[in-house]
């Protein structure tokens, strides 16, 4: 039961901490493009650094990592190399620690498990060495106590796995955001350059 109580602490902990960290590595999406495109479309590419640069996310960080390139004056293959690196070294940080939700919901289980195994050889062989008059009270709360390890267990894995699942949607939308809102950069980048004012 501790075990699981510690993987349960584990659990909430992780949860807590990967919804703190993904609420501030996350941007509304529309309007962090309406306003950075506008400054684009000005020809203004410091102030949509700047812009970047004020609020430090996966998303802004991959858009800048391009801005910084249009304003080297580097050609469109190097500009979308350069955000899809972006990408890859952002995505770790979206991700975090999140496998391990996983990890918790599977071993969660598995200590459960043994914990049932282990209180049920337990009330056996009290049953065994007991008199016939305990015998009954014995086997009930050896069986008691493991259906209750079965429980405890099964309660912190749906809770881990859920989580799981749910961060696993929230990283796989900011990374779609960021491949999208990379794409649509460089379309905007490839037909205004002649704007930019470097």
């Amino acid at each position: 039961m501790y075990l699981i109580l510690l993987v349960g602490i584990l659990t909430v902990f992780l949860i807590l901490e990967r919804t703190m960290s993904l609420s501030k590595l996350t941007l509304d999406k529309i309007s962090l493009n309406e306003n950075l495109f506008s400054m684009l479309l000005r020809g203004d590419i410091k102030q949509a650094i700047a812009f970047c640069d004020s609020r430090p996310t996966p998303l802004t960080n991959t858009l800048k990592s391009g801005l910084v390139q249009v304003m080297n004056k580097r050609p469109d293959e190097e500009v979308q190399v350069a955000m899809d690196a972006a990408v890859l070294r952002e995505t770790p940080r979206l991700e975090g620690w999140t496998s391990f939700l996983a990890v918790f919901g599977n071993v969660s289980v598995l200590i459960g498990l043994f914990g049932t195994i282990v209180g049920l050889i337990r009330s056996f062989s009290g049953v065994a060495e007991a008199d016939a008059a305990t015998k009954a009270a014995r086997l009930s709360l050896g069986i008691s106590e493991a259906l209750n390890c079965t429980a405890f267990g099964l309660l912190v894995a749906i809770v881990a796995i859920v989580s799981f699942g749910f961060f696993q949607i929230k990283i796989g939308r900011a990374i779609n955001d960021m491949l999208e809102s990379s794409m649509n950069l460089m379309n905007l980048i490839v037909s205004n350059r002649d704007k930019i004012k470097y």
